[in-house]
C-alpha cells in the first residue's frame, strides 16, 4: 500500500490532551511530537542517524537560513533537503518570517512581503508568501508553513490586529501558491499559523479565517517570544480549542520541558525548539530533576551520569566528571555528548507523555514531573 500524503489519527485523549499518529509518505510521526531543529540542514553536533536513534520522527529546517546559504535552488539541484543532509524521514520547514523579523536589519514590510538585508553579507532580499512557499518546495519540505507576520505581544492592539489580518491574507496567498506546486503539493502538507498575540477575540478571528481557507494542520504562532509562561499558558487555555479538533496543532518555538508538559495538557500535538541543542553546546544538561550546568566545579569529580534516570548512550557510558572536563576544555566532544543526551531527554519526555495520555494518567504524570523538575535551582537561559 502507498502511504497517505497526510493522515492524522487520534488514538487516545486525556482531558484536552491527545496522542496519536500523523502518517506521511516518508514515515509516521507519533504525537505529541518534538521536532529537533536543523536550522541550516543540520541538527548541530549530531549525525542524522543519531537524531533518529534518540527517537525523533521529524525534524525542522529553516527557510530563511537555507535561502541565504547554500540557497534553495542549489539544494534542489543536489536532490532536495532530505538527500542533501542524509535524513530520509519527514521534514517541516518554517516559513522564514520569524527570522526575517528577528535577525535582519532594515526590514521593510508591505502587503507584498518583507524586504530585508541578509545578516550574513548585507545583500537585499524579498520574502513574500509566494517566494516562501517556492523555497520550501525547492527544499522538498514534507510540511510547509504559511508565511505570516509576527509582531511582539507588547505591540499595541491596533498593530496586533493589523498584523493578524495581514497574516490571514498572506495565509490565503500561501495556500494558493502551495496548491500550484504540482507534484510537490500532491505529496506534502501545508499548515496555517494562528496569530493574534494574547487576545482571545483576535485569535478566534484568525482561526476562523484559517479554517475558511483550509489547511492540513494549524500552528499557534506568536508565543514564546518573551511573554512568560503564565501568559503563554493563559493563551493556550483557549487558542488550541479555536482550531479544528481533527487536525494537528503545532506550538511554534516551544520550549522548556515544563512548557511542553503544560502545552500538551492544553491540547498541543507538535513542538520545536533550539533549546536542547543550544543548551548542549553551552554546557547545560536536562535531567528529571531540572537542568544542570556542567561548567560548575562541583561536577569535577562527580561519578554519576548526567541523569541517573536516563538510559541514553551518554548516560550509560560517561560520568559527569568527564563531560565537565570536556565542557571546561572546550572540546567538541563535550557539545556532542551533551546534545545527544538532551535530545534523548526530550524524546523520552514525549514518549512518557504519550504513554500517560494513553493510560489516562496525564495529570498525575504532569504533577510529578513538575515537582521533580523543580528540585534544581539552576535556570536554563
Amino acid at each position: 500500500m502507498t502511504a497517505p500524503r497526510f493522515e492524522f489519527t487520534i488514538s487516545a485523549t486525556d482531558g484536552k490532551a491527545r496522542t496519536g499518529t500523523l502518517q506521511m509518505r516518508r514515515g509516521e510521526i507519533r504525537t505529541p511530537a518534538f521536532m529537533p531543529v536543523g536550522t541550516a540542514a543540520t541538527v548541530k553536533a549530531m549525525k542524522p542517524a543519531d537524531v533518529r536513534a534518540a527517537g525523533a520522527d521529524i525534524i525542522l529546517g529553516n527557510t530563511y537560513h537555507l535561502m541565504l546559504r547554500p540557497g534553495a535552488e542549489r539544494v534542489a539541484r543536489l536532490g532536495g533537503l532530505h538527500d542533501f543532509m542524509g535524513w530520509n524521514r519527514p521534514i517541516l520547514t518554517d516559513s522564514g518570517g520569524y527570522q526575517v523579523m528577528s535577525l535582519s536589519d532594515l526590514t521593510k514590510r508591505d502587503e507584498n512581503g518583507v524586504t530585508f538585508k541578509s545578516h550574513l553579507d548585507g545583500t537585499r532580499h524579498t520574502l513574500s508568501p509566494e517566494r516562501s512557499i517556492e523555497i520550501q518546495r525547492l527544499l522538498g519540505s514534507d510540511i510547509v508553513m504559511a508565511f505570516d507576520e509576527l509582531v511582539p505581544t507588547t505591540s499595541t492592539p491596533e498593530v496586533q490586529a493589523a498584523a493578524m489580518a495581514r497574516s490571514m491574507r498572506w495565509a490565503k496567498r500561501s495556500r494558493d501558491a502551495f496548491d500550484g506546486g504540482g507534484a510537490h503539493a500532491e505529496n506534502a502538507a501545508i499548515f496555517g499559523i494562528q496569530q493574534g498575540a494574547l487576545d482571545q477575540t483576535l485569535r478566534g478571528d484568525s482561526a476562523a479565517a484559517l479554517i475558511d481557507i483550509g489547511f492540513d494542520g494549524y500552528a499557534v504562532g506568536g508565543l514564546a517570544v518573551g511573554e512568560g509562561q503564565e501568559a503563554m499558558f493563559g493563551c493556550l487555555d483557549f487558542a488550541p480549542g479555536q482550531l479544528p479538533a481533527d487536525k494537528p496543532r503545532y506550538l511554534m518555538g516551544v520550549g522548556k520541558p515544563d512548557d511542553i508538559v503544560g502545552a500538551v495538557e492544553r491540547g498541543i500535538d507538535m513542538f520545536d525548539c533550539v533549546l536542547p541543542t543550544r543548551s548542549g553546546r553551552t554546557g547545560q544538561a536536562f535531567t528529571r530533576e531540572g537542568p544542570i550546568n556542567l561548567r560548575n566545579a562541583k561536577f569535577a569529580e562527580d561519578h554519576a551520569p548526567l541523569d541517573p534516570a536516563c538510559g541514553c548512550p551518554v548516560c550509560s557510558t560517561w560520568p559527569r566528571a568527564y563531560i565537565h572536563h570536556l565542557v571546561r576544555a572546550g572540546e567538541i566532544l563535550g557539545a556532542m555528548l551533551m546534545t545527544e543526551h538532551n535530545l534523548y531527554f526530550y524524546q523520552a519526555l514525549m514518549a512518557d507523555l504519550r504513554g500517560a495520555i494513553t493510560a489516562g494518567t496525564l495529570t498525575a504524570f504532569a504533577d510529578r514531573f513538575r515537582s521533580d523538575y523543580g528540585r534544581h535551582k539552576e535556570r536554563v537561559t
